[in-house]
């Protein structure tokens, strides 16, 4: 055997060598670990979406009836009586009324800001009536009464809402338009010195007029579908069908809370 047939073989030992080395190093390392998939993170939740129906109460915590009108001797002798030298002084009650009611509703979108149509429907019951004192031209007290009445109204708007989604927290605003129902359960007069009840009436009238309101409020979602929420509405009632030279519109505050659930 030639030198250079040595060197070959001893080459293509070594070569053999190697390759065995490294296939022992490779079985040794076991298999190689496979491809993970990860999965993708889930969508954030959205709250408040699509059809909801929602109850609501409170108070109605003010209505502007007017203040105190004094009409002198010089007026009511215009209107009514020649001879009147007296005052009669007029006193609106403004007490503090109930309403509660139901909303059906639809929100457009998912963004931060989405529009809403609403149908509100409630009823709103308040004390009305006036205290008055009847005096003469030298400021003497001739007679005092008290006339009380029960008011029960009935209210169906159609809100426009805006909406704005910061998550759980959504507050909102908007104005409506509608028809009110009112009808007055009687008047009950009282001498507020003696405690007589001198008249008492059992029958009451009735008006169905225009009425507008602008809303402000706010949810709390506690799950995607149910809300808790505040609100306010100053509701106007117009007199557009009695002929009168002064406003005859009754402004009141209402104030309440509710629970909204979406479908």
């Amino acid at each position: 055997m030639t030198i250079i047939d040595l060197n070959l073989m001893k080459k293509s030992l070594l070569l053999t060598s190697v390759l065995i080395g490294l296939l022992t190093i490779s079985l040794q390392a076991g298999p190689a670990e496979p491809y993970k998939q990860v999965a993708p993170a889930p969508p954030p939740e959205l709250y408040g979406l699509g059809f909801y129906g929602a109850i609501d109460m409170g108070a109605n915590v003010y209505q502007n009836r007017g203040g105190d009108r004094t009409f002198s001797g010089e007026n009511i002798r215009d209107r009514f009586d020649p001879d009147f030298n007296d005052t009669l002084t007029v006193s609106p009650k403004n007490d503090v009324g109930f309403f509660g009611g139901v909303k059906l509703g639809y929100v457009f979108g998912t963004g931060v800001f989405r529009p809403t149509l609403e149908g509100d429907f409630f009823y709103n019951g308040f004390r009305g009536g006036a205290d008055f004192i009847l005096r003469d031209q030298f400021g003497n007290t001739l007679a005092q009464r008290d006339a009380t009445t029960w008011i029960n109204t009935g209210a169906f708007m159609g809100n426009f809402i805006g909406r704005f989604a910061f998550g759980r927290f959504q507050p909102y605003a908007g104005a409506g338009v509608g028809i009110y129902y009112a009808e007055s359960a009687g008047v009950e007069v009282v001498n507020p010195v003696t405690g007589r009840v001198p008249i008492n009436t059992g029958g009451g009238r009735s008006h169905a007029d225009l009425a507008w309101q602008i809303v402000a409020g706010s949810d709390y979602y506690w799950t995607p579908k149910f809300s808790t929420f505040i609100e306010y509405h100053f509701l106007n009632y117009t007199s557009t069908q009695i002929d009168t030279r002064e406003d005859r519109d009754l402004r009141q505050h209402l104030v309440g809370a509710g629970v909204r659930v979406h479908f």
